[in-house]
């Protein structure tokens, strides 16, 4: 059956104290709306329908980074949850299927308990996400009867025995699309709050005669992030969830709790991770890569046995091949490295094509950039770029070609040739003995002069 995922991301936040909405304040590396975009993404929705507020226009950025097929709505006045969801009504015309309706503040939940919802909606018109709360506080609470769902209270509103009730309600909601918007549409705000509570459709619906359920799951999928102080410990979360992983998948962690992996991160087995290594999004490492202490790597690809680190960057669009180096203090940037290439020492080599073999000397630099435009330089197979070397883009050095230590290369070397670019040096016999005679007078007589 189709999907669509009706994320609500309006609130302001404003325990925050932050003027970027909530929802894009980021958890491993990512805003926390794109991790509930990415859990929905398990039920391979249709349609992706994200209710925007304060902030609309960079939420509604950050959601289609996420995913093109995001559409933004607009909620202009925070009236409820039930109102936040009406205003998806004119996105889901034509569309047939099942809603499920996840929070941006939310980032927890997994793919695994979404799908079991979706297979409690082939015998229950309403299922609702429930947990068994530590401390219930001031959740709501779903009142069952054997494996119905009778309602949902909210907190301000239950009596005694019903806040008695330690299944809580998480707010996340799956039922046929039309329905839920017609239930949603008869909400009324008659309640201690005065608004439009999503919760009574569980009510309407078994007035109506369908049925409703709930599944349970664990209480840490339902966390909501709603203070910088939450957000630190979601962030820890995280991060502990995603190196047990790691470590169960095969990956030595050397240090565990100083690796910091983002939403996306892809870990080969056998792969050796150093300390106070950090990626961002976009990575993925292949299997028996070694990756050496305080190195940072974002949106890339680093294929089998290639060394990265220590104190090395790899930025956006690069592309490492099998047994490739890349040592300490070099940034590489949207470059592609083929087979066996060795960047060892503090280089930077950006918007690039290094082919097999090469070796790239310490304090090369590809000079990619000229204030307004940026340039691509091109390196053959099995050359040697001598120590700093200068490639100024656009440039190529063929296929065993050499630069020579300390050239300035501007014109393309084919394939085979030596490229010697710089000054000539000249000699001066005596001369630094001189030079050495007159500098220590004149700082002898400053010394006089000055007491």
């Amino acid at each position: 059956m189709a999907t669509a995922l009706i994320v609500l991301a309006a609130g302001k936040g404003t325990r925050m104290k932050s003027d970027m909405p909530k929802v894009l304040h980021p958890i491993a590396s990512a805003p926390m709306l794109a991790h509930a975009i990415r859990a929905g993404a398990a039920l391979d929705p249709e349609r992706i329908i994200v209710v925007a507020g304060h902030g609309a226009d960079a939420v509604g950025k950050a959601a289609m980074e996420f995913d093109p097929r995001a559409q933004i709505v607009l909620q202009e006045e925070q009236l409820g949850t039930a109102h936040a969801v009406a205003q998806a009504t004119t996105a889901l015309q034509g569309f047939s299927g099942d809603a499920v309706i996840l929070y941006g503040d939310t980032p927890f939940v997994t793919p695994d308990t979404l799908t079991r919802m979706a297979e409690a909606r082939k015998t229950s018109d309403v299922v609702v996400l429930g947990f068994e709360a530590a401390d219930p506080g001031r959740y709501g609470r779903l009142i069952m009867a054997g494996t119905a769902l009778e309602r949902i209270v909210e907190f301000k509103d239950a009596n005694d025995e019903e806040r008695s009730v330690t299944f809580c309600n998480s707010g996340i909601i799956m039922a046929d699309a039309a329905r839920l918007m017609d239930l949603v549409s008869r909400v009324t705000n008659e309640n201690a709050a005065g608004e439009y509570y999503l919760t009574d459709i569980v009510a309407l619906a078994r007035a109506d005669g369908l049925s409703a359920t709930a599944i349970s799951c664990d209480e840490s999928e339902t966390l909501g992030i709603n203070s910088r102080a939450e957000l630190a410990a979601a962030e820890a979360a995280f991060q502990d969830r995603a190196r047990a992983e790691a470590l169960e998948n095969g990956t030595t962690l050397l240090a565990p709790d100083t690796v910091f992996f983002a939403l996306d991160t892809v870990i080969g087995r056998d792969t050796v991770i150093e300390q106070n290594v950090v990626f961002g999004l976009g990575v993925t490492v292949e299997t028996g890569a070694h990756i050496r202490a305080f190195s940072h790597i974002e949106d890339a690809h680093i294929a089998r046995g290639s060394v990265v680190g220590p104190f090395a960057r790899v930025r956006g669009g690069t592309e490492l091949s099998e047994n490739v180096k890349i040592g300490n203090f070099v940034e590489v940037k949207n470059a592609q490295l083929e087979e066996g290439v060795k960047v060892n020492h503090l280089s930077y080599v950006g918007d690039a094509h290094i082919g097999q073999a090469t070796n790239v000397g310490a304090g090369t630099i590809t000079c990619n950039y000229d204030g307004v435009l940026k340039h691509r330089t091109t390196v053959g197979e099995r050359a040697f770029i001598g120590s700093n070397t200068m490639l100024v883009a656009p440039v190529s050095v063929g296929d065993e070609a050499m630069t020579a230590s300390g050239s300035v290369i501007t014109k393309d070397v084919e394939p085979g040739a030596l490229a010697l670019a710089r000054g000539q040096q000249v000699n001066k016999p005596g001369l630094a003995r001189k030079m050495m005679t007159l500098l220590k007078a004149k700082k002898k007589k400053r010394e006089q002069e000055t007491g």
